[in-house]
C-alpha cells in the first residue's frame, strides 16, 4: 500500500553546476522514498552531530521514516498497515558515500538545487532538528541501515499515511525557502515533479 502510494521507480538525472551558488544540495527518489543529499563539507562544524559516525563520507543522504517499515528488509503486512494509518514513531536514515550522487545512485532520479547561504543553514537546521537526541546532545548510535554505510537514528515526529518521508523531504525544501505545496506530498513523484520545476527554474 505505502508502495502503491509513493509511485512507480524512474531514472532520471538533472545536476547541474550552478556556478553562481554559494551551495548546491540533491534531492534523490528511487521512486516510493526520496531524501535530501549534501556535501559533508559543507555541513557547520556545530550541525548533526551524527554525522562523525562517517568519517570517510564525502557526501551525506538524509531521509526520515517509519521506524519499523523503513529498516525492515522484508515488511509484513501488519508493519505497512499501522505504518500507513497509525501515527508511529521515525527514524533518521543517514548514508555516508564516497562517489558524488550521479555515481553513487546510477537508478535513481537525482535533481540538484542551488542555495544562498543562509537558506542552505535553514535547510541544514532542519535537518538537525528531525533527530531525537539526548540530553548530551547527540542521538543514540541506532542500528545498521540499508547499506554497508549508514545507520538509522531516533527521530522526532510520527509517521502516518499523510506524513510519510516525501513530506518530510518537502517540509525540508519549505525550511530553506522554496515554494512547496504540501497537498499530496505523501507521494515521491508528487515531490519529485515539483522539484524538476524547481531545477529547470
Amino acid at each position: 500500500m505505502l508502495l502503491a502510494v509513493c509511485g512507480t521507480p524512474r531514472t532520471s538525472l538533472l545536476i547541474q553546476t550552478h556556478p553562481d551558488a554559494d551551495k548546491v544540495f540533491f534531492v534523490a527518489s528511487n521512486g516510493w522514498h526520496s531524501g535530501i543529499i549534501v556535501a559533508k563539507a559543507d555541513l557547520p562544524s556545530d550541525r548533526i552531530p551524527e554525522t562523525k559516525n562517517f568519517p570517510d563520507a564525502l557526501f551525506l543522504e538524509f531521509g526520515w521514516g517509519d521506524a519499523d517499515y523503513f529498516p525492515a528488509k522484508e515488511p509484513t503486512i501488519v508493519m505497512t498497515l499501522r505504518a500507513a494509518f497509525v501515527p508511529t514513531p521515525s527514524v533518521m536514515h543517514v548514508v555516508g558515500r564516497q562517489a558524488d550522487p550521479a555515481r553513487a545512485y546510477p537508478n535513481a532520479e537525482i535533481l540538484s538545487l542551488p542555495l544562498n547561504k543562509a537558506n542552505f543553514n535553514r535547510l541544514i537546521d532542519f535537518i538537525h532538528a528531525s533527530f531525537e537526541r539526548s540530553e548530551e546532545g547527540r542521538a543514540t548510535n541506532g542500528r545498521p541501515g540499508l547499506y554497508a554505510t549508514s545507520r538509522f537514528f531516533p527521530a522526532r515526529g510520527r509517521f502516518h499515511l499523510l506524513n510519510t518521508c516525501n513530506s518530510w523531504t518537502a517540509r525540508a525544501l519549505m525550511s530553506a525557502g522554496f515554494d512547496m505545496d504540501l497537498q499530496g506530498t505523501a507521494r515521491a513523484e508528487e515531490v519529485m515533479r515539483q522539484v524538476r520545476a524547481l531545477a529547470l527554474s
